[in-house]
């Protein structure tokens, strides 16, 4: 740049010099906010532009990603399709075995065909050609399923040979076969009720089947854990096929002799608490489930509540020769109506006059039952019956319910459920009670599953005295000899019991023409092994019963049967020679069997 210099010290004035001044470089950070601001310098003329440039970019990216998914969802994904298919094809499940290691349920593998809508291009067309060739598919829902934005959705589960092969030979795009385990139950209705049955997906829904998925296996599926049938040790159950299948005819022919609505049997071994069979009547197909819900199909063993009648004379005699508040030898008032305020109690064999002990059990005494209870109280009555588990819902590896037990109970209710009624428990749970006072006095809970007597003497509770277990007994064996019960006294068991027969309860109101009738039975008494219970739902008398329904005439008829069907099967064959001393606490009382072989009291 030029200019004047007007400090000349010399005064030359009008001379010019020329200064050239070079500009310091800037730092590189300088140079780079300058750049920045340039760039974010806004000008009206260009703004219009770049929005456009920007907005074009996002539109043409999400083009490209909208067009990919499209792709994606129209692209079968094997992956996809293996996950999906793992989680609809039904778990395996462990074998279920008899006693005797018998196949009572297993496992087989099917064929179940599904569909990919997404593949399929005419879905009316496929929906007309499958369902012509696949009875019982439903035109509509099938229509709904192809319709469907899913990748998989199943056409129909569990299909035959022949319906496999027609479906392959339609050739239709989008449609597959899957592999399966489906739930097979080889002996039928025999055992049902134990075991119950599992649903399309084979999950468990009820009895040994619902056990089975509560112990774990419905945990470990659920987390994707899918474990293959070698993976799975069987399940041995208590149940013995051979005798089941033997209590389910008896009791079937039974209950059409009779007229019965309904019936259960049931045998268990008093020494473990192991349940050997049971059969409830109608029952229902586990291959094919549709009846089971039917309320007259429950099991009447374990499921429905009744009052028990008489059989729970045997509860409340127990109840009072453990607490020395009577002995076989005591005499107990009999004579006329039991009455307590407007309520009368009769007997339904009366004696009128007093009656022993052993009488009060031989001739079913209502009177003198419900005296003994009253001696003990309300409050030891109740006492002994939770200890005995007849208050609480039995627990089991089957389903059970509630006990029906009174509100306000008082005297009046301690009478009438000394010999049966106004207290309503399942049959089973019965069973179990009668099963600690024939076995030495040790209450097990009853089990379906196999199990050592060891082990059941583990966790068993005394509820009685030996001697009390043994009195039980012989009241029991007496009975079959001179009271209700000889329709078991079957000749070479040596066998015991009870009676039970109970008015229903229609409508809040004991009904005079429906019953219920109750049956128990020990063998042998001297040394028990086995309880027999039987049940029949609403008996009609018949020309063979000279007219009457109680129990000695159906129930007591069944149970004999049972004894002599089931009893060689069970390693109980019938003794040539009876036992000389059965009872040997008993003998020292001076009550035993007279020179006859007969049992005196």
């Amino acid at each position: 740049m030029s200019r004047p210099d007007t400090n000349d010290p010399q005064g030359h004035a009008g001379l010019h010099v020329t200064i050239i001044e070079e500009a310091a470089p800037l730092p590189r950070t300088s140079r780079v906010m300058r750049v920045m601001r340039n760039l974010m310098r806004t000008r009206i003329d260009k703004s219009t532009r770049r929005i456009r440039m920007v907005a074009g970019g996002f539109i043409l990216l999400y083009a490209i990603i909208g067009g990919k998914l499209l792709y994606l969802g129209m692209k079968p994904d094997p992956q996809s399709l293996r996950r999906a298919a793992s989680e609809a094809v039904s778990a395996a499940r462990p074998d279920v075995l008899d006693r005797n290691g018998e196949v009572l349920a297993a496992d087989v593998k099917t064929m179940s065909i599904f569909a990919e809508p997404r593949r399929i291009i005419d879905k009316d067309e496929a929906v007309e050609l499958l369902t012509a060739v696949l009875p019982g598919v439903d035109a509509r829902e099938l229509r709904d399923r192809l319709a469907s934005r899913k990748g998989f959705v199943w056409v129909k589960r569990a299909v035959s040979p022949s319906e496999r092969q027609e479906v392959f030979r339609l050739g239709l795009p989008g449609v597959g076969f899957l592999p399966e385990n489906k739930r097979v139950y080889p002996n039928g209705p025999i055992a049902a009720h134990i075991l119950g049955f599992t649903n399309v997906d084979n999950i468990g829904i009820a009895g040994i089947e619902k056990y089975i998925d509560n112990q774990g296996l419905g945990d470990l599926n659920k987390a994707g854990f899918q474990m293959s049938q070698a993976d799975l040790k069987p399940i041995r159950l208590s149940i013995d096929l051979r005798v089941t299948h033997a209590v389910r005819d008896e009791l079937a022919k039974g209950i059409e002799r009779y007229k019965a609505k309904g019936g259960a049997a049931a045998i268990m071994d008093v020494t473990t608490g192991e349940v050997i069979a049971l059969a409830s009547l109608p029952d229902y197909d586990p291959n094919n489930p549709v009846d089971a819900l039917d309320p007259n199909r429950i099991n009447r063993m374990s499921v429905g509540v009744f009052e028990m009648g008489s059989t729970f004379k045997a509860l409340t005699l127990a109840m009072a020769l453990d607490a020395n508040r009577i002995g076989l030898r005591s005499s107990i008032d009999a004579r006329g109506t039991l009455r307590y305020g407007r309520f009368q109690i009769h007997d339904y064999h009366a004696q009128n006059r007093a009656l022993s002990v052993p009488e009060v059990f031989t001739y079913s005494s209502n009177i003198g039952t419900a005296r003994i209870a009253l001696m003990m109280g309300v409050d030891a009555h109740k006492a002994f019956l939770r200890k005995l588990g007849q208050l609480d819902r039995i627990k089991t590896e089957i389903e059970s319910a509630e006990p029906i037990v009174p509100k306000n109970w008082g005297e009046l209710n301690t009478m009438t459920i000394a010999f049966g009624h106004g207290l309503a428990v399942a049959p089973l749970q019965a069973m179990m009670a009668v099963a600690a006072l024939s076995n030495g006095g040790l209450m097990m809970t009853p089990t379906f599953l196999k199990r050592s007597e060891e082990d059941a003497k583990k966790d068993a509770t005394r509820v009685i005295r030996a001697d009390t277990s043994e009195a039980m007994r012989y009241l029991m064996r007496l009975n079959a000899e001179t009271g209700s019960a000889k329709s078991i006294d079957i000749k070479g068991y040596y066998a015991g019991g009870k009676t039970g027969t109970a008015n229903k309860v229609v409508n809040g109101r004991y009904s005079n023409d429906r019953v219920f009738t109750t049956f128990t039975a020990i063998t042998p008494a001297d040394k028990p092994k086995y309880l027999y219970l039987t049940v029949m739902d609403e008996p009609q008398g018949t020309p063979e019963t000279k007219g009457f329904r109680t129990a000695a005439w159906n129930s007591g008829a069944v149970t004999g049967k049972l004894i002599e069907r089931t009893g060689p099967m069970l390693g109980v064959p019938p003794r040539l020679e009876l036992p000389t001393q059965p009872f040997p606490l008993l003998a020292r009382l001076g009550i035993g069997i007279n020179a006859a072989g007969s049992l005196t009291h």
